[in-house]
């Protein structure tokens, strides 16, 4: 029996694209449960705000259901396949789901934690792709962050008087 696998040559060393491919799976994971949680609160969202928190949320889930993509996919240019079913995402995640139906600010609550808990995820990894001069990486993990935290604040600001 031969072995067809064709051998990956990028410039990152075995280890690395492993140690990375194992992070990014960690971060598809949380990704994956915030896109949920966010859709979640979307079709359960009610009260004074039901409009407003409706389509912001669909606007989050919305550009969180594409980053998915693009996080699995740098997993496989590393030469590893993609975490995809629910078991493995419950294992591999930081975040938790939450239970029954929350109230409509303590979704925004839950949100803004689950938002920050996928941001740490993504700077977690920062340095492992600086040592590993790993570009693609590191501009996916920019990109995330940005969004993440700019997300956090955006639903923080809903929980100030």
């Amino acid at each position: 029996m031969s072995d067809n696998t064709v051998k990956i040559d990028i410039g990152l060393s075995e280890k690395s694209r492993s140690e990375i491919a194992a992070g990014l799976s960690g971060l598809l994971a949380d990704s994956y449960t915030l896109y949920l949680m966010t859709h979640n609160f979307h079709w359960n969202v009610k009260g004074p705000m039901f409009n407003s928190l409706h389509q912001m949320f669909m606007t989050q889930y919305t550009e969180q259901w594409g980053a998915l993509d693009l996080i699995a996919e740098r997993i496989r240019a590393l030469g590893y396949p993609a975490p995809g079913t629910y078991a493995q995402f419950v294992q591999l995640a930081t975040i938790k789901e939450v239970e029954g139906v929350p109230k409509a600010m303590d979704m925004v609550r839950h949100l803004v934690n689950a938002q920050e808990a996928t941001a740490r995820t993504a700077r977690k990894l920062l340095p492992l792709v600086g040592e590993a001069d790993d570009q693609p990486t590191a501009d996916l993990l920019t990109q995330r962050l940005d969004v993440h935290e700019k997300t956090a604040w955006m639903l923080r600001s809903l929980l100030e008087e």
